[in-house]
């Protein structure tokens, strides 16, 4: 890999993993293509700004994907679920790594899900799954599977963020269970790393996180973070089944198992220091809660 030289397409550029792994790559002096749909978007425009080259894509659109890949050393590869839903992300993701395959990428890193080969049951993690069945079948000279777990930055949106700015942080979780978490900035310095190390790391499935606390300490952390008081609230299981059956799933599932990764040997071996909740809670998410 010839760095300043060799392409790195990231999709979902404008978004927030994509968004991560591409201001990481930049920083790093690395040639970076932004795909997004959305090319005229501030978030756009700031990748812009710091050296890509802000290319228009679907990945919907077999055509355009052709095109963006075209020319391109390395992919990286994210979809988002809750947009796309789960069949339609599959197919998004098995479409952009046969594409990548045909036009000659040389590295191919999926950002998949924390646990996604463990059999879960969950359809956003198992369709991850599939996708990374396929990665591995291409054939690609290297490629990387990255497994993020929860991240962070979910408590800044619905159905969290509401509770919050009123005092209650509601899940429905146990108050003993314990959730892994990484900060998208993290996933964004160990995409770089995936890049920078793909002759070592070539063919391995990773997972990663940053922290790992209960509800009950979320919700002290952010009470101290705001200074305020946040209450935890186990809101109701069959509540949140009415709204999506595959976030239930999901939530049932960390109460009875939960991810596994290894925090503290995945940062020793990258030379990543996580970023805990309490700096990201403290750090830029703090201006978002209302205080």
């Amino acid at each position: 890999m010839q760095k300043g030289t060799d392409r790195i397409l990231v999709t979902g550029a404008t978004g927030k993993q994509g968004g991560a792994v591409a201001r990481e790559l930049l920083g790093a002096g690395h040639a970076v293509r932004a795909m997004t749909r959305h090319p005229d978007a501030a978030a756009a425009g700031a990748l812009a700004a710091g050296g890509a080259e802000v290319f228009r894509a679907d990945l919907d659109d077999p055509d355009s994907l052709e095109r963006a890949v075209e020319g391109m050393w390395g992919v990286f590869a994210v979809q988002n679920t809750w947009e796309a839903g789960v069949a339609r992300e599959e197919e998004q993701g098995k479409r952009l790594a046969e594409v990548a395959r045909r036009k000659g990428v040389r590295h191919f890193v999926y950002s998949s899900v924390g646990s996604a080969h463990r059999r879960t049951g969950i359809p956003h993690f198992d369709n991850k799954w599939r996708v990374e069945e396929r990665v591995r079948a291409l054939g690609f000279p290297s490629h990387v599977v990255l497994r993020p777990v929860f991240f962070m930055e979910n408590w800044l949106g619905p159905p969290f963020k509401q509770g919050i700015d009123q005092g209650r942080l509601m899940v429905a979780l146990a108050p003993e269970t314990v959730l892994q978490m990484i900060a998208v900035a993290d996933i964004g310095k160990y995409g770089r790393a995936v890049f920078e190390r793909h002759e070592e790391l070539a063919g391995q499935a990773i997972d990663i996180a940053g922290d790992a606390l209960t509800m009950p300490q979320i919700a002290e952390t952010l009470g101290q973070v705001l200074g305020r008081r946040i209450e935890f609230v186990r809101s109701s299981i069959d509540e949140v089944r009415k709204a999506s059956e595959d976030f239930a799933i999901m939530l049932e599932w960390f109460d009875r198992v939960g991810y596994d990764a290894d925090i503290a040997a995945t940062a020793q071996r990258f030379g990543i220091r996580p970023t805990t909740f309490r700096e990201w809670a403290g750090g830029e998410a703090r201006s978002q809660f209302q205080r």
